[in-house]
Formats: C-alpha cells, sequence, structure tokens
C-alpha cells in the first residue's frame, strides 16, 4: 500500500505541478500552444505518468481496503467506489490533453482549439479533485478507528477531504480569490497524504 500511494504521489505530482503548471498557461493559447510544442517530449511525458499513476491509484484503495476493511467495511468499501470514480474521471479526462497535444503539433497546428483542450483538461482535473478529495474521508476515519496508526493523521486527512472540495469549488465560483487560498486549504491533504505515505513505508 505504502509502495503504490509513493508511486500516486510522485507520478502524479510530476505531471500536474511539474509538466502542466510550467506548460499550460490558463487562458493563453497561443502560448500554451508554443510551450507544447517546444516541451513536447515533456507534455507526453506528463500524460503518461498520469496514465501511470491513476491505475496505481486503484491499486493504491485496493491495497489500503485489505488492510482497513476490518475497521469498518462499509467505510472501506466507499473509500474503493470514490477512487475509483476519480480515476475514471481522470483517465477519460487525459483524452483533453493529448487531445491539445496533438493539435499544437500536428501538420496545421490550431493553437485556439489546443488551448481550449489544455484548458479542459485543467477543470476536469479540478472535477476529478471533488473525488480524489472524498476518498480522504473514509479513510481518514478509518485510519483514526484501526489503532495502526497515530490519531491525528485520520483527523489530518479528514480535513484534507474538505480542503479539496473548497479549492475545486472555489475554482469554479470565486476564481479570482482561489490561486491565492489553494495552498492554505490543500495543505491538511498534502502533509496528511505525505504522512500517510511515509506511516505505511
Amino acid at each position: 500500500a505504502g509502495a503504490f500511494y509513493l508511486v500516486v504521489a510522485v507520478f502524479g505530482g510530476f505531471a500536474e505541478l511539474v509538466v502542466r503548471d510550467g506548460i499550460v498557461e490558463a487562458g493563453n493559447a497561443t502560448a500554451t500552444a508554443e510551450n507544447i510544442r517546444g516541451s513536447e517530449t515533456l507534455f507526453r511525458l506528463g500524460f503518461a505518468a498520469d496514465l501511470v499513476q491513476a491505475t496505481v491509484f486503484l491499486f493504491t484503495a485496493m491495497a489500503l481496503y485489505l488492510l482497513l476493511r476490518h475497521v469498518h467495511e462499509m467505510a472501506a468499501r466507499a473509500m474503493v467506489v470514490l477512487v475509483a470514480v476519480s480515476v475514471a474521471i481522470i483517465c477519460l479526462n487525459l483524452l483533453n490533453q493529448f487531445t491539445a497535444l496533438q493539435l499544437a503539433t500536428g501538420p496545421t497546428p490550431d493553437d485556439a482549439l489546443a488551448g481550449l483542450f489544455a484548458d479542459m483538461q485543467a477543470n476536469g482535473y479540478l472535477i476529478a479533485q471533488i473525488f480524489f478529495g472524498l476518498w480522504l474521508l473514509p479513510l481518514g476515519y478509518l485510519v483514526y478507528r484501526s489503532g495502526a496508526f497515530p490519531k491525528a493523521l485520520g483527523v489530518l486527512l479528514a480535513i484534507g477531504c474538505f480542503g479539496y472540495l473548497i479549492d475545486t469549488f472555489t475554482n469554479f465560483l470565486a476564481s479570482g480569490i482561489a490561486e491565492r487560498i489553494e495552498w492554505i486549504v490543500l495543505a491538511p491533504a498534502a502533509v496528511g497524504e505525505l504522512w500517510m505515505v511515509a506511516y505505511l513505508l
């Protein structure tokens, strides 16, 4: 479970924080398309890394289910279902990223459409974030009740769930303040998940 979770953290962090954050400029289609052309290999690696982390994310949930189902069967099942939904959204949403790549690097590049699909991928990622936020709630409960982990870790994971939800809906409803509060609301989830990985390992 710890090894799977580590793969998700490393590959997912690379795809989102290194590749897309460094290449996609929201609302600026020309700059995004030029960045994709200038870093085509990196953009492809980010796409592949996200496919790997999404697949391994499901394996992570299955491993954690086996580890924690004795605590509360229904909560463990809910955790796996929420992860499965998020994985499905992430994988389908990656079609937008690959389409942006094709449009930007094809024989007749279309920068406007490439930028549009790159922005669609970013918005789809935010929608998936609802579910990879929600899975932390049953996980936090199971961790808290199991007696095998520090109770503070379970609390932090549960708080992280609401941080992800706040970030998602702030981006869609009040985008002007979303960037300013993003790291504040996502900090509990980031700390909790890294702590969980370290504790499992």
